[in-house]
């Protein structure tokens, strides 16, 4: 709920912040970014004695949200397994050779790759200086 609260709130300030573009309503009455926040103020004053006018509708709003949360909770456990089976289902369905196992953005040789030999650089003479006199 924390959540949608900081959600609502940014996104307010956005709007806020956002220029009003042009006018072409000349009726329309102006207001000043004081004045809104002067209202946005009485609103929430408004809002935080509604419980205690209306405590059952509180309690009821509170039970919806607790639910609401179970329900988003359970939605992204059965998001998160659907997705994790599936791509579970694609890693087997890939012709992978045994004995790979695939971790994201580690082990990415295959099996080929792990057969090659590994060859040793040619020994090669020191390089010698051009600059240095025979003496």
């Amino acid at each position: 709920m924390f959540f949608l609260l900081r959600v609502a709130f940014w996104l307010s300030i956005v709007v806020v912040l956002l220029p009003a573009g042009p006018k072409t309503d000349s009726t329309a009455p102006e207001i000043s970014t004081f004045e809104a926040i002067g209202a946005a103020q009485a609103a929430i004053k408004d809002a935080r004695g509604f419980c205690q006018r209306e405590p059952d509708a509180c309690a009821i709003g509170s039970q919806a949200l607790h639910v609401f949360g179970q329900k988003a909770q359970n939605g992204a456990r059965m998001l998160y397994e659907m997705l994790s089976s599936n791509s579970a289902e694609t890693i087997s369905k890939q012709d992978m050779p045994t004995g790979s196992t695939p971790r994201p953005g580690r082990d990415t040789l295959t099996a080929e790759d792990r057969e090659l030999p590994w060859l040793a650089p040619a020994k090669t003479a020191a390089p010698q200086n051009p600059h240095r006199r025979a003496g």
